[in-house]
């Protein structure tokens, strides 16, 4: 079994943050503003750990799949040697923004003979510009191949009950830190996308909610609201509403307590940890809300089983 992870990628050091940004504006060079920007938000949090979680969930996820293949893969015609193989499958790691590239991972497998391969991205919903991306840079690296490779693609998995559960689990321990849990504000957030992505049908909003409510419906919370963040820097209008505006309303609605779980990303890093611990924290502050975020899944092993029970449902199609 062969699999590509993938995940959106992150700068290793200070002095990538601008070809970085360069590479996410599909090569138009960002204003030295933007560039001092977001400079200052990766200062801001010290370092984003999304390249280290990406890399842990590739390892846990190969050990678990190689944990529970079968006890005798192949009969031994001989003696084995003294390096033990890794075993039967085989984790490669791709980023769309970053390095290693989905380019890379895919001329690694080639180089490996790897000839069927599951793709799956760290990203439980399906939007056109999220998951559509990472599968044209797939295809375009397949392109380029001299021989074909077959990849299956597990396209979401908004709904997996395993995935509702790693992310009830955590909601349920913030919820333990509320004073009055019955009267709190229960808020979900994802990466916002561009409202025409949404009118052309993209199903991203609706997969949301979607997770969404099965939340909200395994712990029997009182009420429960869908917000987006960190929308991108173009003039265009962008998926609402904003986390910020929410939680301005819910105060404003009577509301004391707020528990934020951001279930568009399942690893900690730039996103996670300024739009919310700290920008979000601070409009919390600044309008009297107590604001609380329940832990992201980053390569604990209840979201490992999540990936592996996937991969291997695609693996059999």
């Amino acid at each position: 079994m062969n699999v590509l992870l993938m995940a959106y990628g992150t700068p290793y050091t200070p002095e990538e943050i601008e070809p970085y940004y360069t590479d996410i504006r599909r090569g138009r060079r960002p204003s030295e503003e933007l560039v001092r920007e977001l400079e200052e938000r990766y200062h801001a949090i010290g370092k984003s750990p999304l390249n280290e979680i990406t890399l842990v969930q590739a390892i846990r996820l190969q050990a678990l799949l190689n944990l529970e293949a079968p006890a005798y893969p192949k009969r031994l015609l001989g003696p084995f040697g003294p390096r033990i193989p890794q075993g039967p499958a085989r984790v490669y790691v791709g980023t769309k923004h970053w390095h290693p590239s989905i380019g890379e991972a895919v001329a690694a497998m080639h180089e490996d003979g790897v000839r069927r391969a599951v793709a799956i991205v760290a990203a439980p919903h399906y939007s056109l510009r999220s998951v559509a991306e990472y599968q044209e840079k797939v295809e375009a690296a397949l392109k380029s191949l001299p021989e074909p490779m077959e990849m299956v693609w597990v396209e979401s998995y908004e709904a997996h009950p395993s995935l509702i559960a790693a992310y009830a689990r955590r909601l349920e321990e913030a919820i333990w830190r509320l004073r009055e849990p019955r009267k709190a504000a229960y808020v979900f957030t994802a990466h916002s996308i561009p409202l025409s992505a949404v009118e052309r049908g993209d199903p991203y909003p609706r997969q949301v909610e979607r997770t969404a409510e099965l939340i909200a419906k395994r712990l029997a919370l009182p009420r429960f609201s869908v917000a987006y963040q960190s929308a991108g820097r173009t003039p265009e209008p962008w998926l609402g509403p904003d986390i910020n505006e929410h939680l301005k309303s819910l105060r404003e609605e009577g509301f004391e307590e707020v528990v934020v779980q951001a279930v568009g990303f399942p690893a900690d890093h730039l996103e996670v940890y300024y739009d919310l611990d700290l920008e979000a924290q601070a409009t919390a502050k600044e309008v009297g809300l107590r604001l609380l975020r329940a832990r992201s899944l980053n390569a604990d092993l209840d979201y490992i089983q999540v990936l592996k029970e996937l991969v291997e449902a695609a693996w059999l199609r």
